[in-house]
């Protein structure tokens, strides 16, 4: 695929914080190519589970969808082409990790897709999405696999009759722009598990995955 149009891609690639104080700043920064590429994305995907569960239901087809375009798998999709050393951002927000934060990297790569589609097209975009994400992708394993830490963690702790896990902010760190959230559970008044990350409720998951790691790890030593 030979580019037309570099500038849209230097859009793509260009985080507000790089544009902080100038006025109309979103008509600059990759927010509107993230919203358009969000939506090709969705549509691509749509298209593909479409084709390859030919019986399936709208439900499971959703939920499958919200697996590969979830903002953690986003990240990790970005990461795997380093997207991440090419993006233009403030210094500060570069020395905050901005490089290595989720949010910025599913978003470049949504902003990235919305550019490759206004410059070379859908069949471009679709050639870009199979490489990147589905060519690889075990989908019938990916939809059964369950992973919603809190849900499991709560179903696990229900079934030895204790009574359900609390949630609790240990800190919250950094500017708005950059908010860390720590998050500890407790299980039967025990400190299980914490978690770290941008959102209440992504730290929440990585307490509640690092809570039933543990519990099962005690329950496997224990021989139950």
């Amino acid at each position: 695929m030979r580019v037309k149009n570099m500038a849209l891609y230097e859009q793509a690639l260009r985080h507000r914080s790089r544009l902080r104080g100038r006025p109309q700043s979103h008509l600059y920064s990759n927010e509107r190519l993230e919203f358009l590429g969000d939506a090709v994305l969705g549509f691509v995907i749509a298209e593909h589970l479409y084709q390859h569960f030919p019986d399936k239901a709208e439900g499971f087809m959703t939920r499958l969808r919200a697996k590969l375009v979830n903002g953690q798998a986003l990240a990790e999709y970005a990461e795997s082409i380093d997207l991440g050393a090419l993006i233009l951002m403030s210094e500060n927000m570069a020395q905050t990790d901005g490089r290595q934060n989720q949010t910025i990297l599913a978003d470049a790569f949504e902003a990235f897709i919305g550019a490759l589609y206004l410059d070379l097209g859908i069949d471009a975009v679709r050639q870009f999405i199979y490489e990147t994400m589905l060519d690889e992708a075990d989908l019938d394993d990916l939809a059964e696999k369950r992973d919603n830490f809190k849900s499991l963690l709560l179903e696990y702790v229900q079934s030895l009759g204790w009574p359900q896990p609390r949630y609790r902010i240990l800190a919250e760190e950094g500017p708005s722009h950059n908010r860390r959230f720590t998050v500890e559970v407790v299980v039967h008044e025990v400190p299980y598990g914490q978690g770290r990350a941008r959102s209440k409720k992504r730290a929440e998951q990585k307490a509640a995955r690092e809570a039933l790691q543990r519990l099962q790890d005690e329950a496997e030593s224990l021989g139950v």
